[in-house]
């Protein structure tokens, strides 16, 4: 079992930048590639970036590629998602999400979820 838990979402204007946070307690946090999802009101959940267990690969949707850096501290049991540039259209809830294998980018793929933190982007 791994345990996720994310922090750091709040209100922002548009261009102003946040950084999330997932903390992870439970399992080798290493062997886990990591991926951060978004979910808007009445939307799915997509896929913003992935990061594998060592932290040597990532990927991002291309709607946030530029302006969005995923990262993690396998000592820290941590990932990070720094964002920039930010919209409104980022505006949803983020989740982290654990799961065996990096560059998975569909959310039934993946065991472990936290539970949320909301962006809001907005003037």
């Amino acid at each position: 079992q791994v345990q996720l838990v994310e922090s750091g979402g709040g209100l922002v204007q548009p261009g102003n930048s946040l950084r999330l946070s997932c903390a992870a307690s439970g399992r080798t946090f290493s062997n886990y590639a990591v991926a951060w999802f978004r979910q808007a009101p009445g939307k799915e959940r997509v896929f913003v970036a992935g990061i594998s267990g060592r932290g040597g690969s990532t990927n991002y949707a291309d709607s946030v590629n530029g302006r969005f850096t995923v990262s993690r501290d396998n000592a820290r049991n941590t990932v990070s998602l720094q964002m920039n540039s930010l919209k409104p259209e980022d505006s949803a809830v983020y989740f982290c999400a654990a799961g065996g294998i990096f560059g998975r980018t569909t959310s039934n793929l993946y065991n472990y979820w936290g539970q949320g933190t909301q962006v809001t982007v907005s003037s």
